[in-house]
């Protein structure tokens, strides 16, 4: 088996992953994962589609994350990681649609507009 190589998205994170036949080994960023995601909240989403397809240990996984904050980075990871697991079966797809973890969340950040100090709240009017 060659490299798969695919992309997760999660606000403004973005998550590109290699995955090769392994021993189960996750490197982020030049980091072992539990290095890189602290909180056991992240470990437990990065290694989610791991879990539901059961192909721990099975993969070495490679990493690569920019953008967002942490949380917006372990989801991307986990998307990118369930994208390359159904290139690599697509039997996966159906257990990890139903997990919700194949859509893409489009939620982001609604930007500022001018005259307003933040994207909805406005100053304070006075009508006298």
């Amino acid at each position: 088996m060659d490299t798969i190589h695919t992309i997760g998205r999660r606000k403004t994170s973005v998550a590109r992953v290699f995955l090769n036949e392994g021993t189960g080994k996750m490197t982020i960023n030049g980091k072992d994962m539990k290095e890189y995601f602290t909180v056991p909240a992240h470990q437990k989403a990065a290694e989610q589609a791991f879990n539901i397809t059961d192909t721990v240990g099975k993969f070495d996984v490679k990493a690569t994350i920019k953008g967002g904050g942490i949380t917006g980075q372990a989801e991307a990871f986990r998307m990118a990681v369930a994208r390359a697991l159904v290139e690599v079966n697509p039997e996966f797809k159906l257990m990890l649609k139903k997990e919700k973890l194949m859509t893409r969340d489009p939620r982001m950040v609604e930007r500022k507009k001018f005259g307003q100090p933040k994207a909805r709240k406005k100053f304070q009017f006075s009508k006298r």
